[in-house]
């Protein structure tokens, strides 16, 4: 077949599990790859009306692919002031000060690093002491929390405790009064109807901006973790537009407090999409964060909490999962502590027998985040055929090795060494998709990959490495974004290596990701993306 494409490149990673690639040629038609090999093999493919792409000494990979992100729901999550950087309370009141001098009906801001504050509790006093009249209200990094204001708070009504279907909190001081942290989606809920919301209009510019910035960092494709009506109607209008420049695969929530007549309505919406979106999960959660003492744990935190299951009634948690398994439904859990990991892991072991057999070899499950784990719980994976799905630097940028951070004290020293075991699990034979869970941590794919290695954040070579013997390979960490992306996706025969056949997408990197040292790959560029065949984004020099 004549390619209407014809990508060029020194160095070609095919990503297929055959290691010493000696490729330089990919030749593409209709967005499928139909040849592989030299760039003298690749004089005699091309034809008039043939693109040919030479990439000159850059490396070629299957396309990178985020296993976990949020571009929709972040919207909300970065409204205002960026405080991602504000290590003590006195700079998160330095950020905030000039926004609350601003016009505007609320003083909004995101990615707050509870280490800021040390050993003091939130406290709304911290909010009201720069926002004057206007209501604020501040999301936490971890975006299972957020701190509200006096103000905001008597806006939505809140004067006690609450009572909630699912595991959230309202947090009272001793006398009852809350302190204006919020605690998981119900929580904030109460606040979050007061605030003004943008025009679909202007969400839309927002999505389309930020999914090119995707495109720019290096990715072709991305798993998002929620979806609803609103993304639907998103997609659709930025495909009307001009196209989306990667693949979206949505997952919707399924809460608890919900029953089978719930599950269905979300079971019709799997299949459902456009050119380059679709829904094809459903995603469940099981327990919070272990930052704001909502995971849960064998054994409670520093501060006893982290006891709970995110479900009141777990048993109705494995239900539901029970229930999108026999349809061949794919499930992603999020689970951080190891009590929540082994019910999830639990209720995957008891599928066999309750779902059909055929529809059970096809159906991927995961689990996303899996922070602290015992021995046995990751053996359990790989006897379970369960795919892991981890964040390299909700290690690396928010938690110490020296267990300083608030993360490992809650959890203490035993449990805080067995952080994020990425390693172990790929030895345990365990398929590790990687990403960013944007907007938690910052979604370029570059400084995560060498983050995976290092194990501390890249470009500081001065920090010690957290848990060092849990950093991926280079090869290991690339599979996290491609080959192993692919297969935690249950995609593996379209997509996430460079084989005649397969789906032809790709990334350019300036410099080799298998064979630069990590810090230095982290700060180089990315040359381009293709995604069916169609360049996405491309360097100028280059275009």
């Amino acid at each position: 077949m004549t390619p209407d494409l014809i990508v060029l490149a020194d160095t070609i990673h095919t990503m297929d599990g055959h290691r010493g690639d000696s490729h330089q040629a990919v030749a593409v038609r209709d967005g499928v790859i139909t040849a592989i090999g030299s760039r003298v093999e690749a004089q005699d493919w091309a034809h008039a009306g043939t693109r040919v792409v030479d990439l000159g000494n850059a490396t070629l990979t299957p396309g990178l692919v985020d296993c976990h992100i949020h571009p929709v729901f972040g919207l909300d999550l970065t409204v205002g002031v960026d405080l991602s950087s504000a290590a003590t309370v006195e700079e998160v009141r330095a950020l905030l000060q000039p926004e609350s001098e601003n016009d505007g009906g609320w003083l909004r801001g995101w990615g707050l690093n509870p280490n800021a504050f040390g050993a003091v509790p939130l406290h709304r006093s911290v909010l009201d002491a720069v926002s004057g009249d206007k209501p604020a209200l501040i999301r936490l990094f971890d975006g299972h929390s957020a701190l509200a204001n006096s103000r905001a708070l008597d806006l939505a009504g809140i004067r006690g405790r609450h009572e909630f279907e699912q595991a959230s909190e309202v947090v009272c001081d001793a006398d009852g009064v809350p302190t204006g942290l919020l605690l998981e989606a119900a929580a904030m809920e109460l606040v979050q109807r007061h605030i003004p919301q943008e025009t679909f209009d202007e969400r839309k510019a927002r999505l389309a901006a930020l999914l090119e910035d995707f495109a720019r960092a290096g990715l072709t494709g991305g798993h998002i973790m929620d979806h609803s009506d609103e993304s639907a109607r998103l997609f659709r209008a930025l495909e009307i537009d001009g196209g989306l420049p990667l693949r979206l695969r949505s997952a919707p929530w399924c809460m608890p407090g919900t029953d089978e007549s719930d599950w269905k309505e979300l079971a019709r919406t799997v299949g459902t999409g456009g050119r380059r979106w679709s829904v094809e999960a459903i995603k469940l959660f099981v327990d919070g964060t272990v930052d704001n003492g909502t995971a849960w744990l064998y054994e409670p935190d520093a501060y006893g909490q982290s006891t709970a299951p995110f479900w009141p009634r777990p048993e109705e948690y494995s239900a539901a999962v029970r229930y999108f398994a026999s349809r061949g439904i794919p499930t992603a859990t999020h689970a951080i502590g190891d009590a929540g990991v082994e019910h999830v892991l639990n209720a995957l072991e008891s599928l066999p027998g309750a779902v059909p057999a055929d529809v059970l070899r096809r159906t991927v499950h995961r689990i996303e985040h899996i922070e602290t784990v015992p021995d046995g719980l990751v053996e359990r994976f790989r006897n379970a055929g369960v795919v892991a799905s981890m964040q390299p630097t909700h290690c690396t940028h928010y938690s110490a090795a020296d267990h300083s951070d608030n993360w490992s004290t809650r959890l203490g020293a035993e449990r805080a060494d067995r952080a994020w075991r990425c390693r172990d699990l790929r030895e345990a034979g365990v398929t590790l998709g990687i990403g960013s869970d944007w907007p938690i941590a910052p979604f370029e794919p570059l400084p995560i990959i060498a983050d995976a290695q290092l194990r501390r954040r890249s470009g500081h070579p001065e920090q010690e490495p957290i848990a060092p013997a849990q950093g991926l390979t280079a090869y290991q960490a690339l599979e996290g974004y491609t080959s192993h992306a692919a297969k935690a996706a249950g995609l593996w025969d379209a997509s996430g290596s460079i084989s005649v056949g397969k789906r032809a997408d790709f990334t350019a990197f300036e410099l080799d990701p298998l064979t630069t040292d990590p810090d230095e790959l982290a700060a180089s560029a990315v040359l381009g993306t293709f995604v069916d065949g169609e360049i996405q984004f491309m360097l100028e020099r280059l275009a």
